[in-house]
Parts: C-alpha cells; sequence; structure tokens
C-alpha cells in the first residue's frame, strides 16, 4: 500500500470517482489507500459536491506551508497528548473544522468551535487559542462572541481570574434550546403573517404550513434534546486526563 501525501494524479482519480458517484471505499481500493485517507481528503476540500482536485492539490501544498511556518514560530503550538499521531489529529481538527464550515459555521467561528471540542478539558483560554491556532486576540474576541451569542462555548472564570471558554455536552443541549426558541419566533411571526393575510388566502395558507410544519420539527427536536440529554451521553474512563495547554501554570 502506498504511504506519504496523496499526489495531484490521484486526487484527479479521486475526482473522476465522485463524479460516477462511487463509494469513498471504492475509490480507496482503486488507489490501493484506506477509505479514511479519501473521506478526510474530500471533506477538507469541500465536499463530495464540490471537491477539485487543482484546488485540493493547492490547498493541501498551502496547509502544508503553514503547517511548516506555525512549527517554526512554535513547535508546541498545538499539543497532542501521549499516544496520539500529531499529523492524524491536526487532520481531524481540518476534517471537523470543514464540516461545521458546511453547516454554516462561519470559517474562524468554527476554527475555535473545533480546537475547543478536541482538547480532553474541552476548555482553552484566549491566549492559549491565539497560540493554537496562530490567529490575532481580535479574532478570537469575535470568534467567542459568535459562538457565545448561539450558545456554543461558556464562559467562566479560572483560579487565576483568567476567562475560560469551554464546551461539554451541556453546552449542545443549551444551543439546541437556543435554535429551538428562535424556531418558536419564526412560527409566532409566521402565523401572525396568516392574520395579516387572511387565513383563506394562498399566502396566508402557506405561511400556516411553514408554522405548522415548524412547530412539529420544533417540538420534537426539543423532546428529543431533553430524552437525549440524560440517556446518550457517555462520560470519558476514570483517570482521564486533559493535555497540557501552552498557557497553564
Amino acid at each position: 500500500m502506498p504511504g506519504g501525501r496523496l499526489t495531484q494524479q490521484e486526487r484527479r482519480q479521486i475526482a473522476l470517482g465522485l463524479a460516477d458517484d462511487l463509494p469513498y471505499a471504492e475509490i480507496a481500493r482503486g488507489l490501493d489507500r484506506p477509505t479514511s485517507t479519501i473521506t478526510r481528503e474530500v471533506m477538507r476540500n469541500g465536499g463530495p459536491a464540490a471537491y477539485r482536485a487543482d484546488a485540493a492539490h493547492r490547498a493541501t501544498e498551502h496547509r502544508s506551508q503553514r503547517r511548516k511556518q506555525a512549527a517554526h514560530r512554535d513547535p508546541a503550538a498545538t499539543p497532542v497528548a501521549p499516544g496520539r499521531d500529531a499529523e492524524e489529529v491536526r487532520a481531524f481538527e481540518e476534517s471537523y473544522t470543514t464540516v461545521l464550515i458546511q453547516s454554516g459555521v462561519p470559517k474562524m467561528m468554527a476554527r475555535v468551535l473545533a480546537a475547543l471540542t478536541i482538547t480532553d478539558s474541552g476548555t482553552l483560554t484566549a491566549s492559549e487559542l491565539v497560540e493554537r491556532l496562530q490567529v490575532s486576540p481580535a479574532s478570537v474576541s469575535k470568534a467567542i462572541a459568535f459562538l457565545d451569542s448561539q450558545g456554543l462555548v461558556r464562559r467562566e472564570r479560572d483560579e487565576r481570574r483568567r476567562e475560560r471558554y469551554s464546551v461539554d455536552n451541556d453546552v449542545w443541549f443549551q444551543s439546541m434550546m437556543a435554535s429551538a426558541r428562535a424556531t418558536q419566533q419564526l412560527i409566532a411571526t409566521a402565523r401572525q403573517g396568516v392574520g395579516v393575510l387572511g387565513p383563506d388566502t394562498e399566502a396566508g395558507t402557506r405561511l400556516e404550513n411553514v408554522a405548522r410544519f415548524m412547530d412539529f420539527v420544533s417540538e420534537s427536536i426539543t423532546r428529543a434534546a431533553e430524552q437525549a440529554r440524560d440517556v446518550l451521553f457517555t462520560k470519558p474512563p476514570s483517570g482521564s486526563h486533559a493535555e497540557p495547554g501552552p498557557d497553564r501554570a
């Protein structure tokens, strides 16, 4: 099985396979590569619908240069716990960030959320995020403000009075609840439109259907989130430890 990075020709074969709607496993067999390699390659470069071989190759070269520059600036910028492959962790972080972006999260906010999520502690300070992502404090501050407004991060003070930003199971639950509240506002506005336009008009009927659909979906999601909160969440094994951040004592 060949090792190393994908070549430009291999990326073109991936693009052809995607165009033919081949599954990742079949594309991987044709290249004698692991399926996970193909999956990561596609997801970090726009997903199956937007993957372009030449653009993916240029992006990979650019990422490689960025990693070399980051390593030159500070080899410990992204600490990795013992037993983990640093390159694999970085590749997964990029893939996770890409998926968040595709789901509608702005790029910088997605990078911050991914960085918080893949730390064992689930918490970092502003200076740790700046060091880890090699970005400006202003970029981190703007990203945190957005994520906080969406209920996706929690702010807290540590023993040294530094503000920490955290993600955990409850943060995702609270985010779902915030989304449900926003949906309720949409439902109320749609029903207001029914009254304005008339329930017997085509526009009024359309808005009533919007309200009914969103009401049903919102109620179902809220109920499922409340049930899952206590039933589905798994707990880390005892004795697990967080990797040290660059700003921890």
